[in-house]
Protein backbone atom coordinates (compact mmCIF):
# COMPACT_ATOMS: atom_id res chain seq x y z
CA UNK A 1 0.00 0.00 0.00
CA UNK A 2 2.96 2.25 1.22
CA UNK A 3 4.75 1.72 -2.62
CA UNK A 4 1.05 2.67 -4.19
CA UNK A 5 1.01 5.81 -2.40
CA UNK A 6 4.60 6.50 -3.53
CA UNK A 7 3.52 5.73 -6.90
CA UNK A 8 0.19 8.02 -6.81
CA UNK A 9 2.44 11.12 -4.97
CA UNK A 10 5.31 11.07 -7.55
CA UNK A 11 2.39 11.13 -10.33
CA UNK A 12 0.84 13.89 -8.77
CA UNK A 13 4.47 15.59 -8.10
CA UNK A 14 4.56 16.43 -11.45
CA UNK A 15 1.59 18.96 -11.45
CA UNK A 16 2.74 20.73 -8.17
CA UNK A 17 5.05 23.40 -8.87
CA UNK A 18 8.84 23.31 -8.60
CA UNK A 19 9.77 25.56 -5.90
CA UNK A 20 11.57 25.52 -2.53
CA UNK A 21 8.33 24.71 -0.81
CA UNK A 22 7.81 21.35 -2.40
CA UNK A 23 5.64 19.00 -0.25
CA UNK A 24 7.29 16.26 1.89
CA UNK A 25 6.67 12.91 2.72
CA UNK A 26 6.45 12.67 6.28
CA UNK A 27 6.50 9.41 8.50
CA UNK A 28 5.14 10.04 11.94
CA UNK A 29 4.91 6.35 13.15
CA UNK A 30 4.94 3.32 11.83
CA UNK A 31 2.43 2.34 9.30
CA UNK A 32 1.05 5.74 9.16
CA UNK A 33 1.94 8.53 5.68
CA UNK A 34 1.50 11.96 5.60
CA UNK A 35 2.55 14.89 3.61
CA UNK A 36 3.76 17.69 4.93
CA UNK A 37 4.83 21.39 3.41
CA UNK A 38 6.86 24.63 5.00
CA UNK A 39 5.07 27.75 4.47
CA UNK A 40 3.94 28.85 1.30
CA UNK A 41 3.30 32.36 0.00
CA UNK A 42 -0.40 32.79 -0.19
CA UNK A 43 -0.41 32.63 -4.02
CA UNK A 44 1.77 29.76 -4.07
CA UNK A 45 -0.31 28.07 -1.09
CA UNK A 46 -3.45 28.37 -3.18
CA UNK A 47 -1.94 27.00 -6.77
CA UNK A 48 -0.63 23.73 -4.48
CA UNK A 49 -4.44 23.00 -2.67
CA UNK A 50 -5.80 23.25 -6.21
CA UNK A 51 -3.04 20.62 -7.15
CA UNK A 52 -3.70 18.51 -4.04
CA UNK A 53 -7.67 18.48 -4.64
CA UNK A 54 -6.74 17.03 -8.44
CA UNK A 55 -4.67 14.23 -6.79
CA UNK A 56 -7.44 13.67 -4.37
CA UNK A 57 -10.18 13.80 -7.47
CA UNK A 58 -7.70 11.50 -9.58
CA UNK A 59 -6.56 9.34 -7.18
CA UNK A 60 -7.76 5.00 -7.03
CA UNK A 61 -11.24 4.36 -6.39
CA UNK A 62 -11.93 2.98 -3.11
CA UNK A 63 -12.67 -0.61 -2.70
CA UNK A 64 -16.74 -0.11 -2.55
CA UNK A 65 -16.67 2.42 -5.44
CA UNK A 66 -14.86 -0.28 -7.43
CA UNK A 67 -16.91 -3.30 -6.53
CA UNK A 68 -20.72 -1.26 -7.39
CA UNK A 69 -18.84 -0.72 -10.61
CA UNK A 70 -18.06 -4.44 -11.15
CA UNK A 71 -22.18 -5.25 -10.39
CA UNK A 72 -23.46 -6.95 -13.40
CA UNK A 73 -26.87 -5.68 -14.51
CA UNK A 74 -29.44 -8.09 -14.03
CA UNK A 75 -30.23 -10.43 -16.69
CA UNK A 76 -33.05 -9.29 -19.13
CA UNK A 77 -32.63 -5.94 -16.81
CA UNK A 78 -36.74 -4.87 -16.09
CA UNK A 79 -37.58 -5.45 -19.91
CA UNK A 80 -40.24 -8.23 -20.72
CA UNK A 81 -39.87 -10.75 -23.32
CA UNK A 82 -41.92 -10.48 -25.99
CA UNK A 83 -44.28 -12.82 -26.59
CA UNK A 84 -44.11 -15.54 -28.92
CA UNK A 85 -46.50 -16.09 -31.58
CA UNK A 86 -48.01 -19.36 -30.21
CA UNK A 87 -48.71 -17.38 -26.87
CA UNK A 88 -49.70 -14.46 -28.65
CA UNK A 89 -52.29 -16.94 -30.76
CA UNK A 90 -53.86 -18.58 -27.54
CA UNK A 91 -55.47 -15.34 -26.83
CA UNK A 92 -56.97 -15.32 -29.69
CA UNK A 93 -61.16 -16.56 -29.14
CA UNK A 94 -61.46 -19.09 -32.41
CA UNK A 95 -64.66 -21.53 -31.69
CA UNK A 96 -66.43 -23.58 -33.16
CA UNK A 97 -69.81 -22.53 -35.33
CA UNK A 98 -73.01 -23.55 -37.06
CA UNK A 99 -74.48 -20.91 -39.58
CA UNK A 100 -77.76 -21.03 -38.69
CA UNK A 101 -78.99 -18.49 -41.49
CA UNK A 102 -77.46 -16.66 -43.95
CA UNK A 103 -78.69 -14.12 -46.40
CA UNK A 104 -77.02 -11.28 -49.00
CA UNK A 105 -76.60 -8.03 -47.15
CA UNK A 106 -78.95 -5.46 -48.88
CA UNK A 107 -76.72 -2.58 -48.64
CA UNK A 108 -73.12 -4.51 -49.94
CA UNK A 109 -73.00 -6.68 -53.48
CA UNK A 110 -70.35 -8.61 -52.18
CA UNK A 111 -71.69 -9.30 -48.34
CA UNK A 112 -73.16 -11.88 -47.04
CA UNK A 113 -74.93 -11.53 -43.41
CA UNK A 114 -75.03 -14.63 -41.28
CA UNK A 115 -76.39 -15.97 -38.33
CA UNK A 116 -74.12 -18.15 -36.44
CA UNK A 117 -74.51 -20.26 -33.32
CA UNK A 118 -71.32 -20.27 -31.14
CA UNK A 119 -72.28 -21.60 -28.13
CA UNK A 120 -74.18 -18.23 -26.42
CA UNK A 121 -77.50 -17.65 -25.52
CA UNK A 122 -77.89 -15.99 -29.03
CA UNK A 123 -76.42 -16.85 -32.58
CA UNK A 124 -73.75 -13.83 -33.97
CA UNK A 125 -74.46 -11.79 -36.92
CA UNK A 126 -71.69 -11.30 -38.91
CA UNK A 127 -70.54 -10.29 -42.05
CA UNK A 128 -68.45 -11.88 -44.76
CA UNK A 129 -67.24 -11.10 -47.84
CA UNK A 130 -67.83 -14.23 -49.71
CA UNK A 131 -70.41 -13.31 -52.40
CA UNK A 132 -68.02 -13.64 -55.19
CA UNK A 133 -65.98 -16.80 -53.94
CA UNK A 134 -69.47 -18.91 -51.99
CA UNK A 135 -72.99 -19.78 -53.20
CA UNK A 136 -75.12 -19.05 -50.73
CA UNK A 137 -76.48 -22.72 -50.47
CA UNK A 138 -72.89 -24.02 -48.98
CA UNK A 139 -73.63 -21.28 -46.10
CA UNK A 140 -76.61 -22.50 -44.87
CA UNK A 141 -76.39 -24.48 -41.90
CA UNK A 142 -72.28 -25.14 -42.41
CA UNK A 143 -70.05 -25.89 -39.49
CA UNK A 144 -67.89 -23.26 -39.54
CA UNK A 145 -64.47 -21.62 -37.42
CA UNK A 146 -65.08 -17.89 -35.79
CA UNK A 147 -62.78 -15.68 -34.76
CA UNK A 148 -64.31 -14.37 -31.67
CA UNK A 149 -63.00 -11.85 -30.10
CA UNK A 150 -63.11 -9.03 -32.67
CA UNK A 151 -63.98 -5.65 -31.80
CA UNK A 152 -67.66 -5.34 -33.06
CA UNK A 153 -67.44 -3.18 -37.00
CA UNK A 154 -70.38 -1.75 -38.63
CA UNK A 155 -70.82 -3.31 -41.62
CA UNK A 156 -72.87 -0.74 -44.30
CA UNK A 157 -75.52 -0.49 -41.42
CA UNK A 158 -75.27 -4.02 -39.79
CA UNK A 159 -72.78 -4.59 -36.91
CA UNK A 160 -70.79 -7.34 -37.26
CA UNK A 161 -69.73 -9.66 -34.47
CA UNK A 162 -66.87 -11.94 -35.08
CA UNK A 163 -65.55 -13.28 -38.49
CA UNK A 164 -65.59 -16.78 -40.10
CA UNK A 165 -62.09 -18.07 -41.12
CA UNK A 166 -61.28 -19.12 -44.65
CA UNK A 167 -57.86 -20.21 -46.83
CA UNK A 168 -57.50 -18.52 -50.00
CA UNK A 169 -54.78 -19.23 -52.89
CA UNK A 170 -51.85 -16.73 -53.35
CA UNK A 171 -53.69 -14.84 -56.03
CA UNK A 172 -57.41 -14.50 -53.84
CA UNK A 173 -59.01 -15.64 -56.48
CA UNK A 174 -60.22 -18.90 -54.76
CA UNK A 175 -61.51 -18.89 -51.53
CA UNK A 176 -63.07 -21.97 -48.56
CA UNK A 177 -64.13 -21.92 -45.15
CA UNK A 178 -62.04 -23.67 -42.83
CA UNK A 179 -64.10 -26.64 -41.71
CA UNK A 180 -63.99 -28.37 -37.94
CA UNK A 181 -64.33 -31.97 -38.10
CA UNK A 182 -67.38 -33.79 -37.90
CA UNK A 183 -68.40 -33.95 -33.86
CA UNK A 184 -67.55 -30.83 -33.10
CA UNK A 185 -69.59 -28.81 -30.88
CA UNK A 186 -70.68 -25.15 -31.54
CA UNK A 187 -68.94 -22.69 -28.99
CA UNK A 188 -66.09 -25.30 -28.72
CA UNK A 189 -62.44 -23.29 -28.60
CA UNK A 190 -59.96 -24.27 -31.12
CA UNK A 191 -57.00 -24.63 -30.27
CA UNK A 192 -53.01 -24.95 -31.75
CA UNK A 193 -50.92 -28.11 -30.94
CA UNK A 194 -51.41 -31.87 -29.72
CA UNK A 195 -54.63 -33.17 -28.50
CA UNK A 196 -53.33 -33.65 -25.73
CA UNK A 197 -52.75 -30.11 -24.97
CA UNK A 198 -56.25 -28.58 -25.09
CA UNK A 199 -56.79 -27.69 -21.40
CA UNK A 200 -53.13 -25.72 -21.39
CA UNK A 201 -54.92 -22.82 -23.18
CA UNK A 202 -54.70 -19.30 -21.87
CA UNK A 203 -57.81 -17.28 -21.17
CA UNK A 204 -58.68 -15.25 -24.01
CA UNK A 205 -57.97 -11.64 -24.35
CA UNK A 206 -60.78 -8.92 -24.77
CA UNK A 207 -61.73 -7.76 -28.25
CA UNK A 208 -59.93 -4.38 -26.85
CA UNK A 209 -56.72 -5.85 -26.21
CA UNK A 210 -56.73 -7.71 -29.73
CA UNK A 211 -57.18 -4.42 -31.22
CA UNK A 212 -55.14 -2.53 -28.83
CA UNK A 213 -51.81 -5.26 -28.69
CA UNK A 214 -52.83 -5.87 -32.77
CA UNK A 215 -53.04 -9.83 -31.80
CA UNK A 216 -54.29 -11.16 -34.48
CA UNK A 217 -52.20 -8.79 -37.28
CA UNK A 218 -49.34 -10.66 -35.49
CA UNK A 219 -50.95 -14.12 -35.48
CA UNK A 220 -52.60 -14.43 -39.03
CA UNK A 221 -48.97 -13.98 -41.07
CA UNK A 222 -48.01 -17.46 -39.50
CA UNK A 223 -51.40 -19.47 -40.65
CA UNK A 224 -51.45 -21.53 -43.68
CA UNK A 225 -52.79 -24.83 -44.92
CA UNK A 226 -50.78 -27.93 -45.22
CA UNK A 227 -50.35 -30.15 -49.06
CA UNK A 228 -53.18 -32.46 -47.13
CA UNK A 229 -55.44 -29.07 -46.29
CA UNK A 230 -54.90 -28.99 -42.98
CA UNK A 231 -54.71 -25.75 -40.98
CA UNK A 232 -51.80 -25.41 -38.92
CA UNK A 233 -50.39 -22.16 -36.99
CA UNK A 234 -45.87 -22.18 -37.87
CA UNK A 235 -45.77 -26.32 -37.32
CA UNK A 236 -48.88 -26.64 -34.86
CA UNK A 237 -52.18 -28.57 -35.99
CA UNK A 238 -55.66 -26.41 -35.16
CA UNK A 239 -57.70 -28.59 -34.15
CA UNK A 240 -60.83 -29.45 -31.79
CA UNK A 241 -61.38 -32.71 -29.35
CA UNK A 242 -62.59 -34.27 -33.02
CA UNK A 243 -59.58 -33.74 -34.85
CA UNK A 244 -57.38 -31.17 -37.08
CA UNK A 245 -59.49 -28.05 -39.12
CA UNK A 246 -58.92 -28.55 -42.90
CA UNK A 247 -60.11 -26.75 -46.01
CA UNK A 248 -61.48 -28.70 -48.82
CA UNK A 249 -59.03 -28.31 -51.54
CA UNK A 250 -56.30 -25.52 -51.07
CA UNK A 251 -52.96 -26.82 -50.10
CA UNK A 252 -50.45 -24.35 -49.18
CA UNK A 253 -53.26 -21.47 -48.40
CA UNK A 254 -53.33 -18.34 -46.68
CA UNK A 255 -55.70 -18.34 -43.78
CA UNK A 256 -57.47 -15.24 -43.02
Amino acid sequence: MLAATRMAFASCARLLPSSPSALALVRPRAGAVSFWAPAQPPSAAARSSRNLALFCSSSTPSPTDAAEEAKPSAPGGDEKAEPTVEELAGLLDIRVGRVVKAWRHPEADTLYVEEVDVGEAEPRTICSGLVNFLPIEELQDSSVIVLANLKPRNMRGIKSNGMLMAASDASHENVELLTPPEGSVPGERVWFGLEEEKDRQSDPASPNQVQKKKIWESVQPHLKTTDKCIAILGEHTMRTSAGPVFCKSLKGARVS
